[in-house]
């Protein structure tokens, strides 16, 4: 029996020249964005942001913080994914669709929400750390969703952090982690890089 999730996985390459006579949808850019949102995160903070930045304008001004690289012009969208610090005062608005739902009982989200104050306040590398796991899961997540509607992506960690915050007006609390470019690829692309062996990055313990 086929998998998909494996076939999605080995087809998957970085994308670095696009269709620029194909666009997205905001129909598009929404199920992309809600497939993203499905990412794990710690106490399920979700604690991330998107920006799609897919104007003209919007688009040279992502081109002069990322030292130039024109895919972010030609991509139909390319997402600025923010990791958000001091996630756990957010927390009780997170998880209350879940204790609504009746799944998650209100006395252990109010001990996930005690348990994250005690660990996440005054503890800005804790902070910095989660903002980071949860953007990198869920632009990963994001970059599977694109594959899946036959869409192309490129990662990148090419940029200038704090000219994508004054660029964009990030708040103090919202940190540029990594950019997605997504759309339909033109040709002059590579296949998807060999891997290192197994043998080399594996340990058993």
């Amino acid at each position: 029996m086929a998998n998909p999730i494996k076939s999605l996985i080995e087809s998957r390459v970085s994308i670095n020249y696009y269709d620029t006579s194909q666009q997205l949808t905001d129909s598009d850019i929404e199920e992309l964005i809600s497939q993203a949102t499905r990412a794990p995160s710690a106490y399920n903070f979700q604690n991330w942001k998107f920006i799609a930045v897919r104007s003209p304008e919007a688009k040279e001004r992502l081109k002069g913080v990322c030292y130039g690289q024109q895919k972010v012009v030609e991509a139909p969208v390319t997402f600025i994914i923010c990791g958000i610090l001091e996630a756990y005062k957010q927390l009780p608005q997170a998880l209350k669709p879940s204790v609504d739902a009746g799944f998650l009982d209100q006395s252990v989200a109010e001990g996930w929400i005690d348990a994250a104050k005690q660990t996440h306040t005054d503890n800005p590398e804790l902070q910095r750390d989660e903002a980071i796991r949860s953007a990198s899961l869920a632009a990963m997540t994001l970059m599977f969703a694109a594959q899946g509607m036959g869409l192309a992506t490129g990662s990148m960690s090419g940029f200038d952090p704090r000219g994508v915050a004054r660029e964009f007006q990030l708040s103090a609390v919202e940190v540029p982690v990594i950019m997605v470019t997504v759309g339909y690829p033109t040709s002059g692309n590579w296949p998807q890089k060999p891997r290192r062996p197994i043998s080399e990055v594996i340990q058993y313990a």
